[in-house]
């Protein structure tokens, strides 16, 4: 199987002072239902390149454990694909090299040449042929899960655990990816 994860709240926490709602305000733009992220201006460049710097992005332990036994103990295939901008590069390739990235994922991917981050996804995804794909964003997920109908999506956050739709899943937990979902009938 080709499983692919997103980084950022899967295996890396946001700063812990800074409220969700502040960071989704920063990451997209306000369109007529279309899904569209900002690229940041300078000023916001720059804040954000302190905001990762690590003491603020700390691994979240249980995923990163957890990925790291899935890895060792069967011959599934493991990406790493991030819509990281470029600006964060040099930040990312710290990030990859101190948690040792490298030795877990197949390969990694990452959005440095800035596209918008749903189209940048859709595309490697297609290019891996990915059966399970997990990430933190639920519009990019609705949107990835209507162009990629034979990929399973698991939507990772904190208080919903269900069947969205036929390829799409909410889970708590990193490890409920792996639950069988009785042909898209969820969760009890």
């Amino acid at each position: 199987m080709n499983i692919g994860f997103d980084l950022d709240k899967i295996f890396i926490n946001t700063p812990p002072v800074v409220p969700i709602e502040i960071i989704e305000w920063l990451y997209k733009e306000k369109t007529n239902h279309e899904l569209k992220y900002r690229i940041p201006s300078r000023p916001e460049q720059i804040l954000r390149i302190f905001s990762h710097y690590p003491p603020f992005r700390q691994p979240i332990a249980e995923n990163m454990n957890f990925l790291k036994k899935l890895a060792s103990a069967n011959k599934d295939k493991y990406y790493l694909i991030s819509s990281r901008f470029g600006f964060l590069k040099t930040r990312t390739d710290n990030l990859i090299k101190k948690y040792h990235f490298d030795k877990i994922f197949n390969a990694m991917y990452f959005n440095y040449d800035n596209k918008q981050p749903h189209e940048f996804k859709n595309e490697i995804i297609k290019k891996l042929d990915l059966d399970m794909f997990v990430d933190d964003d639920l519009q990019l997920l609705e949107y990835l899960t209507d162009k990629n109908p034979k990929t399973k999506f698991f939507w990772l956050n904190e208080k919903v655990n269900k069947s969205l739709k036929k390829n799409l899943f909410a889970i708590k937990h990193l490890y409920e990816m792996l639950v069988p979902h009785r042909n898209g009938a969820g969760f009890d």
